[in-house]
């Protein structure tokens, strides 16, 4: 155990307990095998989430709960922190979980005179928990998953594993009937690309480079290839489609959350920079090639059995900065040759 908590969460009577998710979709898939634990430790309570919209979809397909309560817009100032709390007073929670890490959470639930608050020590909110847990430097460098693995452990939840197996959870029919909506005519295999990272530019391979990729694969395997994406990754997907020779269905900015991991579930590859769809997709046990610039594949790597990192390994990587400063090496020394070895060598293993 990496960490030590001398105050766990009592055995009996949470019968409510409130989590409060975390904000982005990668985040939100690596939090659930903390909340499948909570959940197999308490298999009788009512089990809600407080989660913003962006990830809501991320915890109804897949978390083991029976509420998602959504986290407005207008909770998003300190007015609304109050409010919020008066509204989870009424629902008389027990306990609360507390995976996000600001010191919002921690005055929210104080607020809302929730019995036992429970989480890490950060942003200066140990004060305001009743179970806080010392994060320490080593619990820092861990996997992201392990990260709230450990938090709930400490609490003593029994971890169930951090296998995500997900795609048991997700209807095949409705994933087709999508697929076909967005991909009218001849059925073939499909392959996902997610060539934009909200975070910034320097998480984000090259569209020429994404473009080429897309086509040797067209080329080789007669399949079709959509884009995937938020509003802001539009532009990187333009440029993927402007570049390549095939016509990549251009699909970023134009599904719901809920779409694009239906999509996703029925590629039979997918291929992108560090981002929320990388880890939906490696949680889907989709062979996935995950490609890594500026951030540490140690830490936020996808959790799958189907996985192939591309990393080169410079010395000034990971920088985890939003803009390279410098000549953006950890990226230009990542060619179309790489990705496509390591593409061909998960479909072998898959």
């Amino acid at each position: 155990m990496l960490l030590e908590n001398k105050k766990q969460l009592p055995k009996e009577g949470l019968n409510k307990i409130l989590i409060r998710g975390t904000n982005w979709i990668g985040d939100a898939v690596l939090t659930l095998p903390a909340i499948a634990s909570v959940r197999a430790a308490y298999p009788r309570a009512r089990i809600s989430i407080l989660a913003k919209p962006l990830v809501a979809d991320i915890y109804k397909l897949f978390a083991a709960v029976d509420e998602v309560i959504i986290y407005k817009h207008q909770f998003d100032n300190a007015w609304g922190v109050f409010r919020l709390a008066r509204i989870l007073h009424k629902k008389k929670y027990d306990a609360a979980i507390l995976l996000q890490n600001a010191i919002e959470a921690a005055i929210m639930t104080f607020a809302a005179r929730v019995k036992i608050r429970a989480g890490y020590n950060s942003d200066g909110r140990g004060i305001l928990l009743t179970h806080s847990i010392k994060r320490t430097q080593e619990a820092k460098n861990i996997h992201q998953g392990d990260y709230y693995l450990e938090m709930v452990k400490a609490l003593g939840c029994k971890p169930v594993g951090k296998e995500m197996h997900l795609q048991a959870k997700i209807n095949r029919v409705t994933a087709q009937n999508i697929l076909r909506e967005f991909i009218p005519g001849e059925a073939k295999k499909v392959i996902g690309i997610a060539p934009g990272a909200i975070y910034g530019p320097a998480k984000r391979w090259f569209p020429e480079r994404f473009a080429a990729v897309a086509d040797e694969l067209c080329a080789e395997k007669n399949c079709r290839v959509i884009l995937l994406g938020g509003k802001d990754d539009r532009e990187a997907a333009e440029k993927v489609c402007a570049s390549a020779k095939t016509k990549p269905v251009n699909l970023a900015g134009k599904t719901t959350l809920r779409e694009a991991v239906y999509l996703i579930s029925q590629c039979s590859l997918f291929i992108s920079n560090d981002s929320g769809l990388m880890h939906v997709a490696g949680a889907l046990n989709v062979p996935t090639v995950a490609i890594f610039g500026s951030t540490n594949p140690r830490a936020t790597s996808p959790i799958g059995e189907k996985v192939a990192i591309v990393r080169k390994d410079v010395s000034c990587s990971p920088c985890l900065k939003e803009e390279c400063p410098d000549d953006f090496r950890c990226m230009y020394l990542i060619a179309v040759e790489d990705v496509l070895s390591a593409a061909h060598a998960i479909l072998k293993q898959s």
